[in-house]
């Protein structure tokens, strides 16, 4: 740049050379500042200016400067150069312009195999996946070079819809070709395998690389953790590390998830700490895996804080956080959030909303619910997932708007589901709506249940009415269904469980000490007027088994493994993949109080943070 300056006459090639070494570095705005120059000085613009100020645009992300370029373009000499005009069709592609970049691509009166190939990616891209194909094979039909064709591109493309015939028929054209070896269609069909659930061909296709580098062994990686493989994606994260291969943001995005879907916080820290270092902390991308995986570890002060540091923030960023407030059950916040989001120029995506209108059903806000749903229709022209239907109707539901739950059962465009139903049925115990549900009851077993929740509900349902003889049908019908299982056991099995648990075991000292420190905390909590909910135990067993087994709930048993084997005042994290009971929710409020700590729950809804005997939700169910 220094002997630029000192330069005494500059002309449009020295000034080109400058804007495409800038563009090539990212040096965005000092590019630019060279062009604004160039054209004061009345230089002319030629093939080489457009691409690099094409690319400058897409690099920033500025629609309105890209389309600035487009239109100096259409009225140079090179308007119809093959060039240029693949430079501007890279730039729609990026910008997300399908339409755009369609025009422009069906107006080329030239178009080579790298017009073909833009077009193709951007399809891809988007997900556009027969259209894509339809390009290829417009391609093979124009005879243009085979190894010229975009095979990376369309097994991105087999991999998302995800299509195995299509993804090994181009593997077969790529060992015809001798291609499949090159690392480009090596990590693609790494890629292409793992989407498509096949980790084992993903695997072997990794191993027969001759030259790994850091995107193979990225590519597997993700596979791993997409494929719920997190254990293999750490031991493959420090195989890498091994090897001398620095990971890049991509890798830290994956490896974060994985540690943030095990909930291991330490972990997580250590990776935080090693982005850090790596110099990856300022991506968008590591700051938002980050975000998340604090999140997901019940720690929302230091996902907050990891949002509020990141130098730069996109919509997955925006939609982190919000999730991260409605998991903890601060809908205001959530709300706040988006609002904040609409601010700052992001626009808001299906994800946002969904996060949004689980945030009102935590808390029962049915007319923000209401407000929210519609303006995702109607204002951002989102069509509504089923899962957003499954918001409005649990938040309908929770606030006892049964008509409104059958109208909205009506006008959903999808089949319902066991988790709709359930929705309502938990609603249906909450308000006694006897008769929704038994109709709630009877949709769960029509849809293949086998769990006997939705009988032993009603049941109780029943019997809080005062209806003794519904409530023994109840019980009946669930007999002659033969459901006596719950977890996986039978309550013999679940028996002889409480009762190897409930004894002294001399052959284990630490289930001793985790019965000893349980004893503990139940004379504690009696003292303090503790009353078990026998609703919450196990049914068709004594009353006796019934009080033995709340004792040992899986989160009780995980909170005394805690107090035995952290130091006091350590916040205690217990992760679960089942919905706690209203009365473990009792129970830990007071336990928190007792032993004087943070205990944060995160079951299959969301996370309760017990402290000093209150829990965050505010006890609404």
């Amino acid at each position: 740049m220094r002997v630029f300056q000192e330069m005494p006459h500059r002309d449009s090639v020295t000034y080109n050379a400058m804007m495409m070494g800038c563009s090539k570095e990212g040096l965005h705005r000092e590019a630019l500042v060279l062009f604004t120059d160039m054209r004061r000085t009345g230089l002319d613009a030629s093939q080489f200016t457009f691409s690099s100020m094409l690319t400058v645009a897409t690099g920033m992300g500025d629609l309105h400067l890209g389309r600035q370029v487009h239109g100096l373009v259409a009225r140079a000499t090179s308007a119809h150069n093959v060039f240029v005009k693949n430079s501007l069709l890279d730039f729609y592609s990026k910008c997300d312009c399908l339409a755009e970049m369609e025009k422009l691509f069906d107006e080329m009166p030239e178009r080579d195999n790298v017009s073909y190939n833009v077009m193709i990616s951007g399809y891809a891209w988007n997900r556009c996946a027969s259209r894509a194909l339809r390009l290829f094979r417009e391609m093979q039909i124009l005879c243009f070079d085979r190894q010229a064709l975009p095979y990376a591109s369309l097994l991105s493309v087999a991999g998302s819809l995800p299509h195995i015939g299509i993804g090994k028929q181009i593997h077969a054209q790529l060992v015809l070709l001798g291609l499949s070896s090159e690392d480009l269609v090596g990590n693609a069909l790494i890629d292409m395998y793992s989407k498509c659930g096949m980790l084992d061909a993903a695997k072997t296709n990794f191993l027969n690389k001759n030259d790994k580098t850091g995107i193979s062994w990225t590519s597997m990686i993700t596979g791993y953790v997409q494929n719920g493989q997190l254990e293999e994606a750490l031991r493959l994260f420090c195989d890498m590390r091994r090897a001398g291969l620095s990971p890049d943001r991509a890798t830290f995005s994956s490896i974060i998830k994985a540690s943030s879907s095990l909930a291991m916080i330490g972990l997580g820290r250590q990776l935080h700490s090693y982005t850090i270092r790596s110099g990856h902390i300022s991506s968008v991308f590591s700051g938002s895996a980050l975000l998340d995986m604090y999140a997901k570890c019940g720690c929302l002060d230091e996902a907050l804080q990891t949002f509020d540091e990141m130098p730069e923030r996109n919509s997955i960023s925006w939609n982190a956080v919000i999730s991260a407030y409605a998991h903890y059950g601060q809908a205001k916040n959530a709300i706040k959030m988006f609002e904040g989001m609409l601010h700052y120029g992001f626009k808001p995506d299906s994800v946002t909303f969904l996060s949004v209108l689980s945030a009102c059903s935590h808390n029962g806000l049915a007319e923000e619910c209401m407000k929210y749903f519609e303006l995702m229709e109607h204002e951002y022209g989102i069509s509504p997932w089923k899962g957003h239907y499954a918001c409005v109707i649990d938040t309908l539901g929770r606030v006892g708007c049964f008509d409104k739950v059958q109208q909205m059962l009506s006008e959903m465009p999808f089949e319902d589901d066991p988790i709709i139903w359930s929705s309502i049925l938990h609603s249906c115990r909450i308000h006694g709506n006897q008769d929704l549900a038994r109709v709630a009851a009877e949709k769960l077993f029509s849809m293949g249940s086998t769990d006997a929740t939705p009988y032993v509900i009603l049941s109780n349902i029943y019997a809080k009415a005062g209806k003794w003889e519904d409530a023994a049908r109840v019980k009946k019908s669930m007999r002659n269904r033969g459901l006596r299982k719950e977890s996986g056991y039978s309550w013999v099995e679940v028996k002889q469980k409480i009762y190897s648990f409930s004894s002294n075991d001399q052959t284990n000292p630490m289930i001793s000490e985790m019965k000893e420190e349980l004893e503990r905390l139940y004379k504690e909590m009696d003292k303090q007027g503790y009353k078990p909910d026998t609703s919450c135990a196990l049914h068709q067993v004594d009353d006796d088994l019934k009080l033995e087994s709340l004792k040992y709930h899986s989160e009780r048993l995980a909170i005394a493994f805690a107090l035995i084997n952290t130091p006091p005042g350590t916040p205690i994290r217990v992760m679960k993949n089942l919905s706690a009971c209203l009365d473990c929710h009792a129970a830990i409020k007071m336990m928190s109080k007792i032993v004087n700590r943070d205990i944060i729950v995160r079951d299959s809804s969301r996370f309760h943070h017990f402290k000093d005997g209150v829990c965050s939700c505010g006890d609404y169910w």
